[in-house]
């Protein structure tokens, strides 16, 4: 597998949101981009089939995941 480089800009904030997350999961921050391409590739797929993606909290009130 070959692999190829790119170069990311990012805000202060959202650097400083995927080093929070790298630690919280002990990830790289390649490993967390990575991770977090897969889960949207997921969603989208999901999304593209025509279901609906909830979020359900500990009362079992249901939010709906829209995206844009």
């Amino acid at each position: 597998m070959s692999k190829r480089t790119m170069t990311l800009n990012l805000s202060p904030a959202e650097m400083d949101a995927i080093e929070e997350l790298c630690e919280k999961k002990q990830l790289t921050k390649t490993a967390l981009l990575r991770q977090c391409l897969r889960l949207y590739q997921v969603i989208e797929a999901r999304i593209d089939a025509g279901e609906k993606i909830f979020f359900e909290d500990k009362k079992k009130a249901k939010s709906e995941l829209m995206l844009l």
